[in-house]
Order: structure tokens, then C-alpha cells, then sequence
């Protein structure tokens, strides 16, 4: 072979080695993030999220990236959000609460989902059973709802000369009809009287604050919602202004000014939902891992917003407190 020749020929295959090494490596599985709430108020729980995926060695921009959509409440965007998802061919689909699961799962059959949310799963229909889990679906069930009835008797503690009590549930929440049934049970049993109020949206929130003073109610339960924690704030604030002694159901709205919260504790949560997106990414198939349950359960109190309330925490509260806020 001419020296020409073989240079041209050397320099032909040297040009072609990093295209062949590029086609070789594999491409960058992407995560369809589908969330109920607002990004603003996720960095937390993000946080987690990557922290469960680098322990099985998947790291955002290395080998890993997102597709993040946002429902900022409004759950009846939530399904074209999912549809856009499946469209996009994502590698697996994470979704927050039970309104992004039911849509990620009626979007598709067929990709992988990993969800967090409060209501018991099975009742739900996402999957058969908890241990096993069957088809596409499996996560994280933090059965916030059904603690609603725990945090009314921390509540009765609380302000026990209370008779009547207010809660405040999302009427487009999944689940919002077992929950309110639930919670009705606890409060015959506690002898109390409980007024149901409904808030679907921001306007709605003067609406039952009002109502809230017409019943005289003594206290008020939030229902465990994503609507509702993505504008805590703004409740929390509000509830402040009618001085109602308030239960939530996680840490966060007791942080921005809430007096309690009973649940589970949310980083956890979703720590645990990126451990399952890495293992599906390493070959698991969602029907085979079981639907991971909460071994442990946080209660918060603020005593500066007790103080405001006039309220004195009983000492047999703040013994069993998990975080008291100062």
C-alpha cells in the first residue's frame, strides 16, 4: 500500500473511532416528573429525590436528566400533562400525590410509574395489592388520609373545650369523600360535632373562613391535599387572621406560621421514590417492588403560634412532640 494511501486510510479511521465510541455509550434516561403543585415549593423534596437516585448511581446531567411538568393544583391539567409525557417516550414517570399517579396510569400501561401520595393505593385502584404491587405502577403511600382521624384526637387535646370543629377538604381530591367519612367517624367518637367545608381554589378560602366563623367552630382540620400544600402559605396566613387552632398534616406549614402537624415525614418520602426510579432503571420491574410503607410519624408544634392563639400546650403534647418550634 502507497504511504498516501495508508495515511488517508489512518486518518479515515481515526475520525471514525470517537462517532463509534459516541454510538456505543448509552443515551441519557429521562424522568418524567409530574407534579400536582408548584416547582417553588419542591426544592426539598427534590433534594431527596436525587439523593435516592445517586444511590444507585444515577446523577442529573451524567446519565440521568428530567422532564418536569407542573399542575400548580389545577388537577385537570393533569392528564394532557401525562399524555404529553408518554408522547415524549420518558423512561420512567414520577408522580406527586394521587391525582398525577391516577393520570400517569391512565395515560399509559406500559411505562414504568413510581408515585407518592396519601391515599391508600389499592383503594385507589393504581395497584393490586401492597406487597405485589402488579403492572406498571408501584411508590411511596405516606396514607396521610388516613391519619385524619389522629390528628382530630391531637386536636381535641389541644382545645378539648372545642364542640365544634371545622375541616377543610378539596372536593376534586381523590379520596376526599373516604376521608370526610373517616374523620366523621372520629369526631361521634370524640363527641364532636364536624362541619365539613369545601375549597377548590384560592377564592374559596374566604369563603370557608367565613363559614367558619358563622359555625363558631372552636378549631379546624386541614385534609391532607397537594393543593392545599402548594399554597400553605397563603392558607396558613389567612387561618392566622381568623385565629382558628389549625392541625395540618406535615412539618412544612407549622414552619411557615401553622400551630401542628401529625404525618410523615415528606424527604423521606421522596428519597425513598428515587431509590425506586434507580432500581427500575437497573432492570426491576414495578409489579415486583412492594409499595413502601411509613414506619414513622412526626408531630410538630409552634409555640409561638400557640402563644398568639392564647393557648397553653398540655405537657403530655409536648412529651410525645417530635419538633417543637420556638
Amino acid at each position: 500500500m502507497k504511504r498516501r494511501n495508508f495515511i488517508t486510510l489512518l486518518g479515515s479511521a481515526a475520525a471514525a473511532w470517537p462517532l463509534a465510541a459516541r454510538a456505543q455509550q448509552p443515551a441519557m434516561l429521562v424522568i418524567g416528573f409530574l407534579g400536582s403543585e408548584s416547582p417553588d415549593l419542591f426544592a426539598n423534596r427534590l433534594r431527596a429525590f436525587r439523593e435516592g437516585l445517586s444511590e444507585n448511581g444515577y446523577i442529573e446531567g451524567r446519565n440521568v436528566t428530567f422532564e418536569f411538568r407542573w399542575a400548580e393544583g389545577q388537577y385537570d391539567r393533569l392528564p394532557e400533562m401525562a399524555a404529553d409525557l408518554v408522547r415524549r417516550h420518558v423512561s420512567v414517570i414520577a408522580a406527586n400525590g394521587p391525582p398525577a399517579a391516577l393520570a400517569a396510569k391512565a395515560a399509559t400501561s406500559t411505562l414504568p410509574i413510581v408515585f407518592s401520595g396519601g391515599i391508600d393505593p389499592v383503594k385507589l385502584g393504581l395497584v393490586v395489592s401492597l406487597n405485589r404491587p402488579g403492572g406498571n405502577v408501584t411508590g411511596v403511600s405516606q396514607f396521610s388520609t388516613v391519619l385524619e382521624g389522629k390528628r382530630l384526637e391531637l386536636l381535641h387535646k389541644l382545645v378539648p373545650n372545642a364542640a365544634v370543629i371545622a375541616m377543610l377538604v378539596n372536593p376534586t381530591f381523590p379520596g376526599t369523600d373516604s376521608i370526610t367519612n373517616d374523620i366523621q367517624i372520629a369526631a361521634r367518637a370524640l363527641g364532636l360535632k364536624l362541619n365539613v367545608l369545601n375549597a377548590s381554589s384560592e377564592h374559596d378560602f374566604d369563603t370557608a373562613m367565613a363559614s367558619i366563623v358563622q359555625l363558631r367552630a372552636g378549631a379546624l382540620v386541614v385534609a391532607s391535599d397537594p393543593f392545599f400544600f402548594s399554597r400553605r402559605d397563603q392558607l396558613v396566613a389567612l387561618i392566622a387572621d381568623h385565629a382558628v387552632p389549625t392541625i395540618y398534616q406535615f412539618r412544612e406549614f407549622v414552619a411557615a406560621g401553622g400551630l401542628m402537624s401529625y404525618g410523615t415525614h415528606l424527604a423521606d418520602a421522596y428519597r425513598q421514590v428515587g431509590i425506586y426510579v434507580g432500581r427500575i432503571f437497573k432492570g426491576a420491574k414495578p409489579a415486583d417492588l412492594p409499595v413502601v410503607q411509613p414506619t414513622k410519624f412526626e408531630l410538630v408544634i409552634n409555640l409561638k403560634t400557640a402563644k398568639a392563639l392564647g393557648l397553653q400546650i398540655p405537657d403530655r403534647l409536648l412529651a410525645i412532640a417530635d419538633e417543637v418550634i420556638e
